[in-house]
């Protein structure tokens, strides 16, 4: 049974957003053993209206921080598996003729949901993969010419392999701009993987998961994150982060406005969840590699000599002056 949190919420305080994001970061935290940062980082992104990438090897908890944080959240949750075979009318829905009826009616298809676990979704063709741009962006479907909302909080949290691995398609770089922030799991500490030995060795523990909040405890929480003031130079730091990826030497595709405009949705998030009413330039460097890296292209020799993006991106931090 959900734990309803109205009167906290109802306070209007920044503490009532991280007391409460402190209990879905408890309940992810039993069931996914040592990774704070990742779990912290999945309910900023929430926070900020915003959807989650999860990228790394097979077997490192990938999907279970995403069934986590969905079954955390009393709302409606539904998973799809990305496989190579999957139709864009396998997530968005169809039209059916109904023959009673004589006409035709919509079957909506899973993205109808408060958060849809989308699953391998790099193993599935690029025409599917860009079948959530219009649901991601606008919070909408289009089918035949009709369109129908998605109601809100909805997020994506999709999980992926590295694109090296066997049967995998890069996502178009519409659909990777389209998701707020990218994490990576990485291998457990050894004492982390004896604990998961111990606990999940027997049981699942999402077995035992119950809803410690409800979709309109999230409703409010978004609200109020909402709130949280941004000043002028916190905006133009921001911006001179952006711009500094459209101009670096080992980049071909440096970060779009959508990015921009994330990066201080995240901020924000973030700056709520320390109780704060504002908007800080360090808020805005923790967030820069998670929000920005998977948007960037690196150029061939960048490529040639092993420079990811995510070092770009840390340089730009490290040497960027702050503004105002």
């Amino acid at each position: 049974m959900a734990v309803s949190t109205h009167g906290e919420i109802g306070q209007q305080g920044y503490g009532s957003v991280a007391g409460v994001a402190n209990k879905i970061r408890a309940a992810i935290e039993s069931v996914i053993e040592g990774k704070p940062e990742a779990v912290r980082l999945a309910l900023t992104v929430m926070l900020a209206e915003g959807h989650l990438l999860i990228e790394d090897v097979p077997g490192v908890g990938k999907t279970m921080l995403a069934k986590a944080l969905a079954k955390s959240v009393d709302g409606s949750v539904r998973r799809v598996q990305f496989t190579p075979d999957l139709l864009p009318s396998d997530i968005t829905g169809v039209s059916a003729y109904n023959q009673e009826r004589r006409e035709f009616e919509f079957m909506p298809g899973p993205v109808f949901a408060n958060i849809l676990v989308g699953d391998e979704i790099n193993r599935a063709s690029p025409k599917t993969q860009s079948a959530l741009l219009e649901c991601m962006e606008e919070r909408q479907v289009t089918v035949d010419g009709t369109t129908y909302p998605l109601e809100p909080p909805f997020m994506v949290i999709a999980t992926q392999n590295p694109i090296e691995m066997e049967g995998t398609y890069p996502l178009p770089e519409a659909q990777r701009d389209r998701f707020t922030a990218r994490i990576s799991m990485g291998y457990p500490s050894p004492q982390s993987e004896l604990e998961m030995l111990d606990v999940h060795g027997r049981v699942s523990p999402l077995d035992n998961l119950s809803p410690v909040a409800t979709v309109a405890d999230v409703r409010r929480l978004v609200e109020t994150v909402r709130q949280v003031h941004v000043a002028a130079g916190v905006k133009q730091y921001a911006i001179d982060l952006v711009n500094a990826t459209r101009n670096h030497p080992d980049l071909r595709l440096g970060a779009s406005p959508r990015a921009t405009l994330q990066l201080i949705r995240a901020g924000r998030a973030r700056a709520a969840l320390e109780e704060r009413e504002y908007v800080l330039p360090d808020d805005l460097q923790a967030l820069a590699v998670p929000v920005l890296g998977h948007r960037l292209l690196p150029t061939a020799e960048a490529q040639v000599e092993r420079r990811r993006p995510e070092q770009v991106v840390t340089e730009i931090v490290s040497r960027l002056p702050v503004r105002g």
